[in-house]
């Protein structure tokens, strides 16, 4: 069963909830307490705010229904998030948030569980830019073209760099319009190449970042003596977690094959070369182009071609109004049931609600 609820703010499918709750394993009065609603799950969300621009949160829950929350846009902010229970665990997102209105899939009979670090603006433009510089070359090139994007679809005219850029765009958002998507702002050929940051946003958790989540998680101090400990943390925490962004030990030429076949999968999603071609396009072997494809994207290639399939299958169902056999089929499926299936298992939810819901957005 799925419960489907349209929000004005994140929080409002959350109830008030209180610092003395034992299930918390820290707090103080001026953390802000979220409870789950019996009838959607058990668990909380607890936010200690550090700093007017920064906030630590610490997420358990468990939810007895699938949700699926029509998510307004927010206020711009990017989030550190650090898994430890549920999808992903043991892995660290990187999560931008520039004011798109998206829809947020919550899955049932799992527990969340996660310490995220949050930064808004002014600082909020200081810690994107050291993302940044951690990135690949190829990955920093996609980044600052999808700035001047987001950029220029605010306002007419350019800045002299991309940081300056990046500064206006996180100060306004996005959400200039209440139907405003990622896809609505870039080209068909960029939005396709952001496919890189799926995986550039995605590190695993180093033993050092787990003895500081776990300072964090059992600090022992109270008042102004927690916050300023807890702030500390979350700033080693952060720290660690970008000098953990190493880039793959290839030499220039084994990376420029990988390179190539990613552009070659992506722009033949319909009629993808088989890996013994692909890898010959490339100058290279099957063995080296898997080995390749896993230092780079984590992933193997038709893993990569299936999800640069659903990436632009969820772009057409957002931004268009073509039938789903229709964009199923230009995204490489001829069977609209197995399309179905690996949308479903990659957004968690089917395609038909999710067109339904942004059509919804733009009437």
């Amino acid at each position: 069963m799925t419960t489907r609820l349209t929000l004005n703010h994140w929080q409002d499918w959350l109830l008030p909830g209180n610092p003395d709750d034992t299930r918390l394993l820290h707090a103080d009065g001026c953390d802000r307490i979220y409870v789950c609603p019996p009838h959607l799950g058990r668990g909380y969300i607890q936010e200690i705010p550090l700093q007017d621009d920064l906030s630590l949160f610490i997420v358990d829950y468990a939810l007895t229904n699938d949700l699926v929350i029509d998510v307004p846009g927010e206020s711009p902010h990017i989030e550190f998030e650090f898994l430890l229970a549920g999808p992903e665990t043991g892995y660290s997102l990187f999560v931008p948030n520039f004011g798109f209105k998206q829809l947020e899939v919550k899955r049932s009979q799992r527990r969340f569980f996660k310490v995220e670090v949050i930064f808004k603006p002014p600082t909020l433009t200081d810690y994107f830019q050291a993302y940044l510089e951690q990135l690949s070359p190829q990955a920093q090139s996609v980044a600052e073209r999808v700035i001047q994007a987001m950029y220029r679809y605010q306002r007419s005219g350019s800045l002299s760099t991309p940081v300056k850029m990046l500064s206006r765009v996180m100060q306004g958002g996005m959400a200039s319009e209440p139907y405003t998507t990622f896809g609505h702002v870039v080209s068909d050929t960029l939005h396709a190449e952001s496919v890189v940051f799926n995986y550039a946003n995605r590190t695993p958790i180093s033993p050092t970042m787990n003895q500081v989540i776990g300072q964090i998680l059992s600090c022992p101090y109270q008042g102004t003596t927690r916050r300023i400990y807890l702030e500390r943390q979350a700033l080693k925490l952060v720290s660690l977690r970008l000098e953990a962004m190493v880039q793959p030990c290839l030499t220039e030429a084994d990376l420029n094959s990988i390179y190539q076949a990613a552009s070659i999968l992506r722009n033949q999603l319909s009629n993808p070369p088989s890996i013994e071609a692909l890898a010959r396009r490339v100058c290279t072997n099957r063995l080296k182009l898997n080995q390749g494809f896993r230092e780079v994207y984590d992933t193997t290639p038709y893993g990569y071609l299936r999800d640069c399939r659903l990436w632009q299958a969820q772009r057409l169902l957002t931004i268009s109004d073509l039938a789903i056999a229709d964009i199923a089929a230009s995204v490489g499926y001829t069977n609209r049931s197995h399309f179905a299936l690996a949308f479903r298992q990659w957004t968690g939810i089917n395609p038909k609600t999710f067109q339904l819901q942004a059509w919804q957005w733009a009437s």
